[in-house]
This record gives structure tokens, C-alpha cells and sequence, in this order.
């Protein structure tokens, strides 16, 4: 029987190796699951998503993350407990999708965990001068690893923060890796909690490639509906920011922040994008009586408006271009309304066009950063400030 560290050898040297990447997300709906295939990496790697599910949180597992959730003061013996906790619940759940694919744990050669971000603190946001940009993600990749049997890559930002960065975006590097096509100009853009794009350019110059966050994508909106609705964590299709009407007053003063202005890369967080920052928004443009509905409304048009800004900042120049989109925002129909007139040079499709499921993509690309971290050839290096080309996780072993 081979030893711990001669097993990861002789996994990391496989032809093909089959990949669990897990990602979960601000909304808390579930654990997203991508049964992922790898040949080579770098430039040369080759993928397959095999299989994809969101398996469900109960309720009370979302009220404990709830608890420790993007707060500057939590329980700290809650954030100690949760770390275990969220890594146990996610091991069952990679368990049960196993089970429901056919496969056995020992098929699978590598989990690579997200984690679930509680908090997320770049200098631009703490605007603490001397000390450094910081990030949290809990669920600690050693249990999963025990609880599987399976080696297990997690907590990949920190190694980006050490190497410089900011520990976000990290979807720069799978991007660039599995959807750079020559001859295209490329936007892939995900709205998540927070909105994010690639650009890839059609001539493959690497230096050219950059990402970024651009503002919230479905924070505000998740935070409002959670707080205002009982029983729901997301607006589904729009239903209730459909039943109101924009407020130009709030759009504009949500559109205050210097965040706005900031040069690309940048990253942010619903550290920001709260409810509070909702609150003093409304509270400066005398707003406060506007109807639940009309707030949602406003904050669909305020994604957008910041989404469609970003992305013209650097596009407005084309005749036309190819925007990719994948995320949860992708599935409101009012709010991709709203990017398709605000970007009218704009052909919307999704990563489905690219073969990628858009709800997995995520998932994906954490597959793809462990993929990288266990082949161990060279990282992926495009030259830029704030794009270190360092791998990526802590290694996990499973005894």
C-alpha cells in the first residue's frame, strides 16, 4: 500500500485525473459539485465536466453561516465551530454526489475546496495603511480529505494574497486557460455575489488579459430578500423586483463610492455592498418610504448600471464583442434585461456555448487551480501586477 506522500505522487503523474472542484457561494443556496476530468495542464490541459449538481443547505446550516457571515463582530467560538462544520457537511454532500454518479471515492483523485468566504478585507476596504490585504474562507480542507478519503486542495487565496495579490479574482487564471480563443475578443463575465470579468484577448497576448470585480452582482439583492422575506434567500426570476419601478434618486446615490472609480484589477465584497451601505443610500437621497418592490427594482438597475460601466470602460470602443456569462445573476431575467440595453454592442450568450455548464463554471475553475497545484509544472505566469503565477491550495492528505 503506498504511503501518503507517494500517493500524491502517483496521482499528481496520471494521465487523466478526475477532479471534484466545490465552490459556495454568498447566497448560500447549496454547494455547487463539478466532477471534472483533466488531461495535461498549462496551455496543453484538457477538461471534461463530467457531472454537476448543487446539492440543497438546510435551513439551519444557512442561518449558523448567516451568523458569521460578512460581520466585523461574530461569535468567535461560532466561526471555530463552523470551520469544522461547513468542511463535515460538505464531505457528506461530495459523499452522497459520488454515490449518485456511480462512482466510488477511490475513482476520484483530488478535492479542490473553495471553502465558504465569511469574510473579505483588501486594503482598499480596510483602509488600514500598514497592514495587509486579507481574506477568510472556513471549512477546513483536512476533514474533508479525512471524511472522503480523498486528497483534498482548499484554501487557495491565501497563496495569491502572500504572492501579492489580493486573493480575488482568482477566475483570471482558469479563464484564461480553458476560454482564450484566437480571433475572438472575449468578456466572461460572472455574477455571483459579487460581478467579476475576464477579458481574453483575440490575439492570445497574455499581457492584455486582466479581471476584475466590478460591484455587487446579487449581494445587495440575496442581503435585501433575506432580510425582508421570510422563507426566501433569492429574488427566483425576478419576481419581486419585476412588481416595481426604478428609483432614479436611489440609483444615483447607490452610485456614489469611490470604489467605482478605482483603476482595474480590484476586488470587493459584501463587506461593502451591505445593507447598511443600502440604508445610508437611502437615508441620503430620501428614499426610505420606497416600497420593498421598488427597492428590489432599484437594485437590479444598480448590478447592471455597475456591471455595464465596468464593462464598457474597456469595450465601448467595438463594433461588437461576445460576453460570456455563468453565475446566479445570469438566471434574472430582468437584470440581464437591463445589461443588454445598457450594453447594446453586447452578443450575451453563456459558457454553455463554450461547453462549460455556466452553473458549474466555478466549481471548474477550482478544479482546474488544483489541476495546476498537484501537475506542478510551471504556474501560470501573464505578467501582470496583481496576477502572481504561484499555485495555489494547501494539500490535504487524507490520514
Amino acid at each position: 500500500m503506498l504511503n501518503q506522500v507517494a500517493l500524491l505522487y502517483h496521482k499528481a503523474q496520471k494521465e487523466e485525473k478526475l477532479i471534484i472542484g466545490l465552490m459556495s457561494g454568498t447566497s448560500m443556496d447549496g454547494l455547487d459539485i463539478a466532477l471534472c476530468s483533466f488531461k495535461g495542464s498549462g496551455t496543453s490541459t484538457q477538461i471534461r465536466l463530467l457531472e454537476f449538481k448543487t446539492a440543497d443547505y438546510t435551513d439551519l446550516f444557512r442561518q449558523r453561516v448567516k451568523s458569521i457571515f460578512s460581520k466585523q463582530t461574530v461569535d468567535l467560538q461560532m466561526v471555530c465551530i463552523m470551520n469544522e462544520e461547513i468542511a463535515i457537511t460538505h464531505a457528506e454532500l461530495i459523499n452522497n454526489a459520488i454515490r449518485e454518479w456511480g462512482y466510488k471515492n477511490e475513482d476520484i483523485d483530488f478535492i479542490a475546496s473553495h471553502g465558504q468566504t465569511i469574510f473579505h478585507a483588501p486594503k482598499l476596504l480596510h483602509q488600514i495603511s500598514d497592514l495587509p490585504n486579507a481574506t477568510l474562507q472556513i471549512g477546513d480542507g483536512d476533514h474533508i480529505a479525512v471524511k472522503t478519503g480523498i486528497i483534498t486542495i482548499a484554501d487557495f487565496r491565501q497563496k495569491h494574497i502572500a504572492a501579492g495579490g489580493e486573493g480575488a479574482p482568482l477566475a483570471v487564471y482558469g479563464d484564461y486557460l480553458i476560454f482564450s480563443k484566437k480571433g475572438e475578443d472575449r468578456i466572461m463575465l460572472n455574477i455571483g455575489g459579487i460581478a467579476n470579468y475576464t477579458f481574453l484577448p483575440g490575439d492570445l497576448n497574455a499581457s492584455k488579459v486582466f479581471s476584475t470585480d466590478v460591484g455587487p452582482g446579487n449581494t445587495l439583492m440575496d442581503q435585501y430578500i433575506q432580510n425582508h422575506f421570510e422563507g426566501l434567500y433569492y429574488d427566483k426570476d425576478a419576481a419581486i423586483a419585476k412588481q416595481g419601478k426604478l428609483s432614479q434618486a436611489l440609483l444615483e446615490e447607490l452610485m456614489q463610492n469611490s470604489f467605482f472609480e478605482g483603476a482595474f484589477p480590484k476586488t470587493t465584497g459584501p463587506e461593502l455592498f451591505s445593507l447598511e451601505y443600502l440604508n445610508k443610500a437611502q437615508i441620503q437621497s430620501n428614499t426610505e418610504d420606497l416600497s420593498k418592490e421598488d427597492v428590489m427594482a432599484t437594485l437590479v438597475h444598480f448590478s447592471a448600471a455597475t456591471i455595464a460601466e465596468a464593462i464598457l470602460r474597456e469595450a465601448n470602443q467595438w463594433a461588437s464583442f461576445n460576453i460570456y456569462m455563468s453565475g446566479g445573476g445570469m438566471h434574472n431575467p430582468y437584470l440581464v434585461e437591463q445589461l443588454k440595453r445598457l450594453i447594446p454592442n453586447g452578443v450575451f450568450k453563456t459558457t454553455k456555448d463554450l461547453e462549460i455548464n455556466p452553473d458549474a463554471k466555478e466549481a471548474v475553475l477550482f478544479a482546474l487551480l488544483a489541476n495546476e497545484t498537484v501537475s506542478g509544472n510551471s504556474a501560470v505566469n501573464l505578467g501582470k501586477e496583481g496576477v502572481p503565477p504561484v499555485f495555489m491550495g494547501k494539500i490535504c492528505l487524507p490520514k
